[in-house]
């Protein structure tokens, strides 16, 4: 944050780790933020790129995949997965640990993978996503899949006019709807 009055800056957070967001970074810029972390904390010359070398030239959009009920609250719902079939594809990647078999324990965060689609431009992007999340295959375990392949389907997000409401408003009373 900048106040433009001081002439200061002020951080409203700092953290000693990486985003989980950092695979968009890495998508739309093609620099593998996690290798730059390890060169420089080796000491190497010029393991960061200069400023303006970095550039922008896709577009990425990523979902976090959740061992969650979306019709419970988002509960936790720690079990076994009995079937991992991530999607696959250029354009697509999955980060996780999860395979077929995996017991996903109570103890720690829900979060069982991330998918992250690029393309030249959102829309593409954003039908690649609604390709990929059909093509994904959990199955065994209660998790946030269908939920995300709505939030993708839905025209709202498709035309890019949501905002930080927009699930509790639009989605969630559909959600709610379902159930009974």
């Amino acid at each position: 944050l900048f106040d433009v009055e001081r002439d200061k800056f002020y951080f409203i957070e700092v953290n000693t780790r990486i985003q989980v967001e950092h695979p968009v970074t890495e998508q739309v810029t093609g620099y593998d933020l996690v290798k730059m972390q390890f060169r420089l904390a080796a000491g190497e010359e010029n393991a960061l790129p200069l400023q303006k070398a970095i550039g922008i030239s896709r577009h990425a959009i990523e979902c976090r995949l959740n061992a969650e009920d979306a019709y419970n609250n988002f509960a936790p719902s720690p079990g076994r997965i009995k079937e991992w079939s991530p999607a696959q594809g250029a354009g697509i990647r999955v980060d996780s640990h999860c395979y077929s078999d995996y017991l996903v324990p109570p103890f720690y965060d829900s979060m069982i993978g991330k998918i992250v689609v690029t393309g030249p431009d959102r829309l593409s992007t954003v039908r690649r996503l609604q390709a990929a999340l059909e093509d994904f295959r959990i199955e065994g375990l209660v998790c946030n899949l269908q939920l995300l392949r709505e939030i993708v389907a839905h025209p709202d997000f498709e035309d890019n006019s949501f905002h930080t409401r927009w699930l509790e408003q639009d989605m969630l009373p559909v959600f709610e709807l379902a159930k009974k």
